[in-house]
């Protein structure tokens, strides 16, 4: 379906100065990573607004560039803003195929300098990363992404690890991520404006965002202020300029959405939900990929435009909201959610016309979009609901051993007391059951489940070097994220803390044989508990080896060690 608008006279056509490289291209190409870096930095050379900052290096050793626009660009590279102008964030490139930030930031930057949008920066600065992944951005090929409208030729989702760098906000296996997040703690953003091409079912709308829904929003005060203050702004701006605007989309079932769509509580491997955790807000940026590549930039452009709009002119507010969700310290903490099985609430839906044929490929029944926007209907939205819940801890103990995630925790900002000589400490300490290993591996790792529903309060010491963990401080919430090993992002789901997982002590047969019957005929229930096993396990009752290993288990010899999560919870009630 062919689009026009009224953005499209943001273009900078033929003969015009300082056009962008998608311009030059009518947006049917992307410039590489160092045509997109020579253009910046020509803008740089010409103009005091404009600053280039190194911010890390990519796997295979590219620069990793952050564009600071402001009236003042040295200033803002200082880390802190007591109350400076706002600070607005935005990265593109996380997914290089999904670039339609990069080009729309090269035509904004460029109208801030050279077309009089210099306005932009009265109370803002701005923090622009064009491309988060330059490896996979140079991956670049016309097969990328098949079933994405343009460009010509479009980077890889993945990074040279392999890995996708939108899964690893929190336990920041690449280089990329680390760097992200060092800069996140470094000018500590109002806002943070994550920015990609989405996939999925067809729908009227061109630019899609959105953020943790209040319903799960570990910020609540910053939730309301996105929605209030930013989605109406945004909008508005948007539709001035001919463009669709609406939320996150996502379908229960991509082929047929009158079933109903969903908006999940999202765990902080994705960065909209991360930024929930760490109290900074932040915006999820889905553009559409079945739209002309043209469009989607242009209203990309607009988005963007009116993010620093909205910034500087509600800053007292977003403040506001920020430190009031900082301070925040509820008094229960949810670990998981489950999915509803009834509506949270109905949203009208702009849908796409479609029909189903029978495919000769697939032998089923496949869905054809017909490029026709269907009747809007009022859609059933199915969230999520708590599911498992603790009490507040008040902190955490990790021990010197888990330097992994000492390390990964200090590197998110979170602050901890490290101790200069060993402690005994009384703590809770979960004994894991039932441990799962994921059949497969994701983003380099082997998932790790367990039932943590067992805890015991023990007197564990910490040797020198182990480090404390209070809850109250502002990225308290993201500590107790990754700290409990139920939630779905922790470390040890991620298989961070796998060592109590390994029984290395045995003990051979011919020694626990007679000392197995020995406490059989001293212990009249331990004798009645092993009959109930046998009788209840016949898989056990077959196997000597079991057997064997369930007496060890219950004898003075066993490892103590053994499936005892090694981080101990210091509670409320302690």
């Amino acid at each position: 379906m062919r689009w026009s608008g009224q953005s499209e006279d943001l273009i900078a056509g033929p003969g015009a100065n300082w056009r962008s490289p998608a311009e030059i291209g009518d947006f049917e190409t992307t410039p590489t990573y160092a045509e997109t870096l020579a253009f910046l930095e020509a803008l740089e050379s010409a103009s005091p607004r404009v600053k280039i900052v190194d911010y890390g290096r990519s796997v295979e050793g590219r620069p990793l560039n952050l564009v600071i626009a402001s009236r003042d660009p040295t200033a803002a590279v200082r880390p802190s803003k007591p109350k400076g102008p706002a600070r607005v964030l935005t990265q593109c490139g996380i997914h290089p195929g999904e670039i339609d930030g990069k080009d729309a930031g090269l035509m904004l930057l460029r109208d801030i300098v050279y077309r009089g949008r210099d306005e932009l920066l009265d109370g803002v600065d701005w923090y622009f990363v064009p491309v988060v992944n330059p490896d996979g951005h140079e991956r670049r090929s016309a097969f990328s992404r098949p079933n994405q409208r343009g460009p010509a030729e479009q980077g890889w989702r993945a990074s040279a690890q392999g890995l996708n760098l939108n899964r690893d906000f929190v336990k920041l296996d690449s280089p990329e991520m680390r760097s992200i997040v060092a800069l996140i703690n470094q000018i500590d953003p109002d806002l943070f404006i994550d920015m990609h091409v989405t996939d999925g079912l067809d729908y009227q709308y061109d630019i899609t965002f959105g953020f943790q829904d209040a319903l799960y929003s570990a910020s609540p005060a910053i939730s309301a202020w996105l929605e209030t203050h930013y989605r109406r702004a945004v909008n508005a701006s948007m539709q001035r300029r001919g463009h669709i605007p609406g939320p996150l989309i996502l379908a229960r079932d991509d082929r047929s959405p009158e079933l109903g769509l969903m908006l999940p509580a999202f765990p902080p491997r994705f960065s909209h939900s991360y930024g929930d955790q760490r109290h900074l807000a932040t915006v999820l940026v889905e553009n559409h990929s079945l739209k002309p590549v043209r469009q989607r930039v242009l209203g990309t452009y607009t988005l963007l435009e009116a993010s620093l709009a909205v910034a500087a002119s509600e800053l007292v507010s977003l403040r506001e909201a920020t430190q009031k969700d900082r301070i925040r310290r509820p008094a229960t903490s949810i670990l998981t959610w489950d999915l509803t099985e009834d509506p949270v609430r109905h949203v009208a839906f702009q849908g796409m016309a479609s029909e189903f044929y029978d495919s000769p490929a697939s032998g089923g029944r496949e869905v054809r979009w017909l490029g026709v926007p269907a009747p809007v209907v009022q859609a059933p939205l199915y969230g999520s609901r708590p599911a498992l819940t603790i009490e507040r801890p008040l902190g955490y103990w990790v021990p010197v051993s888990e330097m992994d995630v000492i390390d990964r925790l200090a590197r998110h900002g979170v602050e901890m007391t490290t101790i200069s000589e060993g402690i005994d400490v009384v703590v809770d300490q979960i004994r894991f059951t039932d441990v799962h290993l994921a059949t497969a591996v994701s983003e380099r790792r082997v998932k790790v489940a367990a039932d943590t529903s067992r805890s015991e309060s023990r007197q564990t010491h910490y040797p020198e070097g182990s480090v404390y963990i209070s809850t109250d401080q502002p990225l308290g919430d993201l500590a107790i994220h990754m700290l409990e090993p139920a939630c779905p992002d922790s470390l040890f789901a991620h298989g961070f803390i796998t060592g109590c997982l390994d029984e290395v002590e045995y003990i051979e047969g011919y020694v626990v044989a007679p000392m197995a019957e020995e406490m059989l005929n001293a212990d009249p229930e331990l004798r009645r508990l092993f009959e109930e096993e046998l009788a209840r396990n016949p898989a056990f009752a077959a196997d000597p080896i079991a057997r064997l290993k369930w007496f060890y288990a219950r004898s003075p010899y066993r490892d103590e060690s053994y499936l005892l999560y090694p981080i101990g919870r210091v509670t409320q009630t302690r």
